[in-house]
């Protein structure tokens, strides 16, 4: 008896992986011939292996708290192969879990499929934009990473050049495209990289990205290398106000500006809570704000529209930045100059005062400051409110989930089952903010709540500047989430 069981278990892990090996394929013939992007409740499925498409389905169970296996997700992968959809960016654990519900009303995954996404057909067509990374720091490097890596067939955002002030000689172009190949935190680039000394470019995965050297903006003809319309994001950390970042508009060939820090005198924008909030066509430059901002504000904006916030406190601890000095020196700030990697800096962040910039509501109620700590990426913040609403853990836990399942949210918030979670187990997460559900707190009369919201301070805030930029450029999708 015990050896027929364990046979037809080996029969059934079989005819699982044979239908992962199906779904692989599917998500990628999706991506490369109609440019649409399938996600599993907001987890990438493009070059996943057989064993990373089982534990996302055991993850996506678990989250929903619904049974969603791969052979349910194939059915309507396949469906969505079949019909006729313009690009996309599609949550097929979504679209699953509702064909569970309400599959006695079609007669196929196919009519359901074709029902359900029949808004797509809408979406008026994008055009391709022109970007150029000016910086090649962290964050640039894990922009370009992601730009060539999603890239398809193009239609969306294409990278075109990147500016640093380096001669870009053949040892300057090898070490630019050694940096971009290894990652001691993210690890080995997943593709090819390789330099053209004679055109001064790096060649990721095949295609060629300009190496422009410049000291100033101003200095740059763009459309000498083919680059028209092109929007600038600008890592450098060096142009943070107006009149510094309006320096690439001078720029022959650059019409946007993005800059991945906070700004003075532009708008500090967080996707998905306050893009909408001004116009694209009237609005050359743009800041996506901090990473700190951006994991924070995505959950204070549940909190303030759910319960209210009366008042706060924001407390960040945070990975140390290359700011800080490796062993002790001098450094114009207080204590940030002792040696990062061996201590505990209290130092401060103005991500209280930030969030306010998009959410008004919140306007002279939070205080903030941080610790970094000797990690070298992933960051967690410390939100003690007091609400307006009495609430308790398993509320204030059901409301998160909801944002995290549907609404404006989804991207912005990840939804943590984990009660083992630690902050090496957050690098590489999309969203800009992970809500820690087990360490939750509620005082006794519901007023007051602690929130511990985790975040990758590099990709989480990454994958921010992107929705941000296809925003901006008008590239955006039609997304089913």
């Amino acid at each position: 008896m015990e050896n027929n069981l364990y046979e037809k278990e080996l029969a059934f892990q079989a005819d699982r992986r044979k239908a992962c090996v199906e779904f692989i394929k599917i998500v990628n013939d999706l991506w490369y011939d109609k440019s649409i992007e399938l996600v599993l409740f907001r987890n990438q499925l493009i070059d996943r292996s057989v064993s990373d498409i089982i534990n996302l389905h055991e993850y996506a169970a678990k989250f929903v708290e619904k049974p969603i296996n791969i052979f349910d997700t194939v059915e309507i992968a396949r469906a969505i192969l079949t019909a006729d959809l313009p690009p996309a960016r599609i949550d097929i654990g979504k679209l699953t879990y509702e064909f569970h519900l309400e599959d006695n009303k079609y007669n196929d995954s196919l009519s359901f499929v074709v029902d359900k996404l029949k808004d797509a057909k809408e979406n008026k067509g994008i055009q391709p934009k022109d970007v150029v990374l000016y910086g090649f720091g962290r964050i640039g490097r894990l922009l370009a990473r992601e730009l060539m890596a999603k890239i398809g067939k193009g239609q969306q955002l294409r990278l075109k050049a990147i500016v640093t002030r380096d001669k870009n000689d053949e040892a300057s172009l090898e070490k630019r495209a050694s940096l971009l190949r290894l990652d001691s935190i993210h690890g080995d680039f997943e593709g090819s990289v390789g330099i053209d000394v004679e055109s001064e470019s790096l060649i990721i995965n095949g295609s060629a990205v300009r190496m422009i050297s410049a000291a100033q903006p101003e200095d740059i003809d763009y459309t000498q290398y083919g680059i028209n319309d092109a929007l600038v994001i600008d890592n450098t950390g060096v142009f943070k106000d107006e009149a510094a970042l309006s320096r690439h508009l001078k720029s022959k060939g650059a019409t946007k500006v993005l800059l991945t820090a906070p700004g003075k005198g532009v708008p500090n924008v967080v996707y998905g809570v306050n893009h909408d909030d001004y116009n694209i066509d009237e609005t050359p430059i743009w800041s996506a704000a901090s990473c700190t901002t951006n994991a924070i504000t995505p959950i204070l904006a549940v909190v303030e529209e759910e319960l209210g916030v009366v008042k706060g406190h924001l407390e960040t601890i945070h990975a140390y930045t290359n700011d800080q000095n490796l062993v002790d020196n001098m450094h114009k700030k207080y204590r940030r100059g002792r040696a990062a990697a061996l201590n505990m800096v209290i130092t401060e962040t103005g991500a209280g005062s930030a969030v306010a910039k998009a959410l008004p509501s919140l306007a002279g109620k939070l205080t903030s400051n941080a610790i970094r700590v000797p990690v070298p990426n992933g960051s967690l913040v410390v939100l003690n409110l007091e609400v307006g609403k009495q609430t308790s853990i398993e509320d204030l836990n059901r409301m998160m989930k909801q944002y995290a399942l549907e609404g404006e949210l989804v991207e912005q918030i990840k939804y943590s089952l984990n009660n083992e979670l630690v902050s090496s187990d957050i690098v590489g997460t999309s969203a800009p903010a992970i809500y820690d559900s087990n360490a939750t707190i509620v005082s006794a009369d519901g007023k007051n709540i602690v929130l511990y919201i985790w975040y990758d301070n590099e990709y989480g805030y990454s994958h921010q500047v992107i929705r941000l930029a296809k925003h901006i450029a008008k590239v955006r999708r039609y997304i089913y989430y």
